[in-house]
């Protein structure tokens, strides 16, 4: 029986996988259901409908940069099972919220003035609620599993995750509005019960009083997260990673409308196969690797995934346009000559970037001590998040300026060959580490 078959029938792993499961189910029912309907149905500017993909992300995203600090020193200090079950009840009442932003849209009552209001602020919220979570669901892999254990459960929370992705994406591309918002509220009870079933996870650390000052507390938990050169690699590497993931996911649903003149169920099918990419590259790097927590491949991946960006980029440069016929169908789309190695570049984007990041998680969680590695999540998030945020606002800045989407993607394969920079200095840090460390007898 493989480790990932065994962890998957286990009470102390499987509770939390299906719980998180749902949880990015849920995000990305609700904010590609919103992005997809605004960009489809209510804009018809590609400016307009990338500033609103970007603050959307955006809003998503702030909360990891502002609240991280306090969730990590939550999540060492209290049982991280109660910490779950009080967030996934707060998600009931968020996805009541955008939910109901979702019907006004489909209702067309006071879209611009109230419902779209009323769904950002549920994509802010849920952002709130993935910071409380987040450093969770892998500070409490290493305390429910064995040492070998613990990259084969990051790669199989990661692949999940993106699976759920999937899953999502897929029903917000192709189901009505209205069944979307009654999607996002039962998903969100069925979370909850989830989360009750996760087995206890007390504090591995005396409690001490939680700092509610939350610029000082991001500093001081940044500054004593980032001393060892490897944790500061690994953290930098992800986040310019997560970077490149949040200026493609803004660029695809106006890139897909605009440049390839293709329906929302094209830009879903893209979200979908990026998804599956990132799942199908978290489990092949956990098999290359036999269980090891290394960097090892780290460079080398995403250095192909800036080749697959140049390649998507080609493309979507060579891609011819659409006659005055209306948008292309997915039957449409892929039946044109360049849909094939349009879509097998994303893939490869995808499968490169799960191979590059899922090694660097496990390392930040295997790395430090039991009792700090909400903290260094934590931390990892607040960078993380710093980093997508500007981003975000780097991707608005040039649409504003009138830089063609497709031109955006160049930036992208650039910040591929800076992480691959970064991803060789913690390769040769480990390498470092471990010449010094003596052999045990």
């Amino acid at each position: 029986m493989t480790t990932t078959t065994y962890l998957v029938q286990q009470r102390r792993f499987l509770p939390l996988f299906v719980t998180q499961l749902l949880g990015a189910f849920n995000d990305n029912l609700f904010k590609n259901a919103m992005v997809l309907y605004v960009v489809y149905s209510v804009y018809n500017s590609e400016a307009a409908e990338a500033k609103f993909s970007a603050i959307a992300s955006a809003l998503f995203i702030l909360p990891f940069f502002v609240l991280s600090a306090l969730s990590g020193q939550l999540a060492d200090m209290r049982d991280k099972a109660r910490i779950i079950r009080i967030v996934k009840a707060c998600e009931i009442a968020i996805m009541l919220v955008g939910g109901a932003g979702l019907v006004m849209a489909w209702k067309g009552y006071a879209v611009t003035t109230l419902a779209i209001p009323l769904m950002l602020a549920g994509v802010l919220m849920m952002g709130i609620h993935s910071t409380f979570f987040g450093p969770i669901k892998y500070a409490i892999l290493p305390q429910h599993l064995r040492d070998n254990e613990v990259l084969a459960g990051t790669g199989l929370v990661e692949a999940g995750t993106y699976m759920a992705i999937l899953a999502g994406t897929i029903l917000a591309g192709w189901i009505p509005v209205q069944w979307a918002a009654l999607g996002v509220v039962v998903t969100a009870v069925l979370g909850y019960l989830a989360g009750r079933q996760v087995p206890p996870a007390p504090p591995l650390t005396p409690a001490e009083p939680l700092d509610f000052h939350l610029v000082r507390s991001s500093i001081t938990l940044v500054r004593n997260t980032m001393h060892d050169r490897r944790v500061f690699l690994a953290i930098l590497a992800i986040s310019f990673f997560w970077t490149i993931g949040a200026v493609l996911f803004i660029q695809f649903p106006p890139l897909a409308k605009n440049v390839l003149s293709a329906s929302k169920e094209v830009a879903s099918l893209f979200l979908v196969i990026f998804s599956v990419g990132v799942a199908i590259g978290s489990m092949s790097i956990n098999a290359l690797l036999k269980g090891s927590v290394s960097a090892r491949y780290s460079p080398a991946s995403v250095v192909g995934m800036a080749i697959c960006v140049l390649a998507f980029y080609v493309v979507c440069i060579e891609w011819s346009e659409n006659p005055a016929s209306g948008l292309l169908s997915i039957a449409d789309f892929v039946a044109r000559p360049m849909a094939v190695p349009l879509l097998l570049a994303l893939l490869g984007i995808a499968i490169c970037g799960g191979m590059f990041v899922v090694p660097l998680y496990a390392f930040l969680t295997t790395f430090v001590d039991k009792s700090q590695t909400a903290r260094t999540i934590a931390a990892n998030n607040i960078v993380n998040s710093g980093a997508m945020v500007l981003g975000s606002i780097l991707a608005i800045v040039l649409s504003a300026a009138g830089v063609p989407i497709v031109q955006q993607l160049l930036f992208t394969a650039a910040m591929c060959l800076f992480s691959a920079w970064l991803g060789n200095l913690l390769y040769a840090a480990e390498r470092s580490a471990a010449a010094a460390t003596p052999e045990t007898p």
